[in-house]
């Protein structure tokens, strides 16, 4: 079955430590009271106002402060505080119209164009174009056309500003949809519009709404300003602007009269924007959490067929002939194959560069913008993730195939804390209620061997260590009881205690849960400690395979010689090892791989012959394969790497 989401149905108000940072702040506590106490005191004028606006005086014109009128009176003897406070509500209210409709229109635009490169191009020349635009004349214009209706040119305003509103907005979205916790999200099968709105959106929302008070006082500017040149409401409905042009008529005559009506606008258009400067400042907490209620919609089909679950017996990965490549560049990964299956632990071992982790994001159809699967299969089931459609991908992410990142506090939001990070994908994942996610949420916690369950809970990332942060990925990770778990370096950045606990951890899932593993690491030790079978990856290419056993003592490549050859676990039980081995040089670009073995100009043991190109064969002893013409002959010899002999060399 798809889900899909029908409504926001809840926002809830901003985090109270927000709250607190503007009431601790005297100059934004002083503009919210002169802005919310100017709407009411308008609002409720007609109650308590001893004159009406329009109410005249002609035995009392172009008076000062008075008892009686305690702002003077204009040309026509009118109250001029009567007239102040009527129009405030109108104007403040009408001036909201630029904001709203500016941001609703840009946050979503902006959203959508930082995460679909095609999107973006057309939303760049949009916002260019708009930003070209004389917004003076069409509003000048549009007032022509359709006389002062003040609404509609506020609504006029507001999309003339989505040229700069874009530009400001789109680098920090596009920045966000970057980071680790976005593409966690991603992973647990989150839609990408609703992990944009539950994790790029929050992250926005002080700049959202600094740039929401900015327009709200440049709006009340523009009123103004049409007021002041005739282009506002008519007299004899009072308008700040309107007030101001016939006080400059009389400046000689009552200087006074400019005091009241400029001073007004003028600590409005400052109160907004002390407001903006103030949440400018940022925010240290969380600002509003979006949740989201989805409904479930009758099965639909994909380009695979239907997006049915997998089976549990069928739950095997198998990778044949996988290319990966950047569009209109080089193959990244060329001809990997893969067989994971259910119940076991496969590692894949090899330098940084060689191609790991590439293949593993393209196991979950997460590939990064500019690379794509050229051709090859990637089984599940009956379901090809590599031909796979987004919809179906969804179904497949967090369900069944999870995935656990080397950086678990990076792929954690720190916007929200770890109860509601894991009871909402436990809520997606699993459909099921509140109550019954937050019971769930403790339970995986205390599985994964967290004792201060409740603390846990109520804690944000940055208030756990690593360790911890690494057993509530993992968590996470069991949200929605996969049968396959990805994991990228898990314990790389782990002290080696923590390390031995995290991988004691994953032994009990594979044991207790019956799930398959696949482990992407450099540490040969945790390979031997915790996978079954084993592949080495070098330059793009699977080089040598088989059980752990047979690949760590009795290596056949040359290259899984020399990696065992530089590892201190390895070198520990090694009689007469004076030093760990190196291996000279390093892993070559996709651009620069040689036509023959791209281990070659490395390899102790190359001969002319290896620069022919060089298929996988069988290995010499147990199941497997290697890559190298000389396997049989240099089997057993990973000694020699600690001997410095140079490259090339005829051993």
């Amino acid at each position: 079955m798809t889900v899909s989401t029908t409504s926001i149905v809840r926002v809830r108000r901003a985090d109270r430590h927000l709250g607190r940072r503007l009431l601790r702040s005297p100059w934004a506590v002083a503009a919210a009271v002169w802005l919310v106490g100017l709407v009411l005191a308008s609002l409720t004028a007609p109650l308590w106002l001893p004159y009406g606006p329009l109410e005249q005086d002609l035995t009392a014109v172009l008076q000062g402060p008075s008892a009686a009128h305690l702002l003077g009176t204009d040309e026509l003897g009118r109250d001029i505080f009567s007239r102040l406070l009527t129009a405030a509500a109108p104007t403040l209210l009408i001036a909201l119209l630029t904001p709203i409709v500016a941001v609703l229109v840009t946050v979503p635009v902006t959203l959508w164009a930082s995460r679909r490169p095609r999107v973006e191009s057309v939303a760049n020349r949009v916002s260019e174009i708009v930003l070209s635009l004389p917004g003076t004349v069409i509003i000048l214009a549009v007032i022509a056309a359709i006389g002062t209706n003040m609404p509609a040119v506020m609504i006029l305003f507001g999309l003339l500003l989505f040229g700069a509103m874009y530009r400001i907005f789109f680098g920090q979205a596009k920045s966000l949809h970057t980071q680790l916790f976005v593409e966690a999200a991603a992973v647990d099968g989150v839609r990408p519009m609703i992990a944009s709105l539950r994790h790029v959106l929050p992250n926005m929302s002080t700049t959202v709404i600094v740039q929401f008070v900015l327009l709200f006082g440049a709006a009340i500017g523009l009123q103004a300003g049409l007021a002041f040149i005739g282009l506002g409401p008519q007299p004899p409905e009072p308008t700040w602007g309107g007030m101001i042009q016939a006080a400059s008529r009389f400046i000689f005559q009552q200087p006074w009269m400019m005091v009241p009506t400029g001073g007004v606008l003028a600590l409005t258009i400052i109160a907004a924007n002390t407001l903006a400067d103030t949440l400018a400042g940022g925010v240290s907490t969380p600002p509003p959490l979006i949740t989201l209620r989805r409904r479930k919609r009758p099965e639909t089909l994909t380009t695979t067929g239907a997006v049915a679950p997998v089976p549990a017996e069928d739950r095997e990965l198998v990778v044949e002939d996988l290319v990966l490549g950047v569009d209109d560049g080089p193959a990244l990964v060329t001809g990997v194959n893969l067989h994971v299956r259910p119940g076991t632990v496969m590692g894949l071992v090899g330098e940084s560069g060689c191609g790991k982790s590439v293949t593993s994001y393209a196991m979950l159809g997460l590939l990064a913008p500019g690379l794509s699967v050229r051709s090859g299969r990637i089984g599940w089931g009956a379901l090809d993730l590599a031909r796979a459609d987004e919809k179906a991908m969804q179904r497949v992410r967090g369900h069944e195939i999870a995935f656990i990142s080397q950086e678990p506090t990076r792929a954690l939001d720190p916007m929200f804390t770890v109860g509601t990070q894991l009871t909402a994908a436990i809520k997606r994942l699993r459909k099921v209620g509140g109550a019954e996610a937050k019971t769930i949420a403790a339970q995986l916690l205390n599985d994964v061997g967290i004792l201060d369950v409740p603390r846990v809970l109520k804690s944000y990332p940055h208030q756990i260590s690593g360790g911890m942060a690494q057993r509530v990925a993992i968590s996470l990770a069991l949200a929605g009881r996969p049968s396959l778990l990805i994991a990228d370096e898990p314990t790389t950045a782990l002290d080696v205690t923590v390390q031995a606990e995290i991988l004691a951890l994953l032994r009990g899932l594979v044991a207790e849960r019956g799930m398959s593993i696949i482990l992407v690491t450099h540490d040969l030790g945790v390979v031997a400690d915790l996978c079954d079978e084993v592949a080495v990856m070098y330059a793009g290419q699977i080089v040598e395979t088989g059980s752990v056993r047979d690949v760590l003592l009795r290596p056949e490549h040359p290259y899984t010689m020399a990696l065992l050859a530089a590892d201190p676990h390895a070198a520990v039980n090694l009689p007469g090892t004076t030093h760990l081995a190196s291996i000279p040089g390093q892993v070559p670009a996709p651009a620069q791989w040689p036509s023959g073995c791209r281990f070659a100009e490395r390899c102790r043991f190359a001969k002319p012959e290896c620069a022919a190109s060089i298929p996988l064969e069988p290995r010499s002893v147990g199941i497997g394969e290697v890559r190298c013409i000389r396997h049989e002959e240099v089997r057993g010899r990973q000694d020699e790497w600690r001997v410095p002999v140079p490259i090339g060399g005829a051993l």
